[in-house]
């Protein structure tokens, strides 16, 4: 009786694995399209902490990317693409 207890949690595991994983990392990952450049950007946490650094430099309200308008958004690539 053990043993098949045993071997069902196993199994339950084995078939759950895969969704522990689910939620975690870059929950706002998006792709960004750069027109000036005519490229696209990984939104993650990595590019985030440019963007931080953008809206500190820029005395820019810290509003997320995608709520930008898109001069802001422009303003933000060339900055990426000549510092950075």
């Amino acid at each position: 009786m053990q043993s098949r207890y045993l071997s069902s949690l196993l199994l339950a595991a084995a078939l759950l694995s895969p969704l522990v994983g689910v939620g975690c990392g870059d929950h706002h990952y998006y792709r960004a399209y750069d027109e000036q450049h005519h490229d696209y950007h990984r939104f993650n946490h990595h590019e985030d902490v440019y963007y931080q650094q953008w809206t500190a430099e820029n005395h820019h309200d810290r509003v997320e990317f995608k709520s930008l308008s898109p001069d802001d958004q422009r303003r933000y690539w060339a900055w990426r693409h000549d510092h950075h």
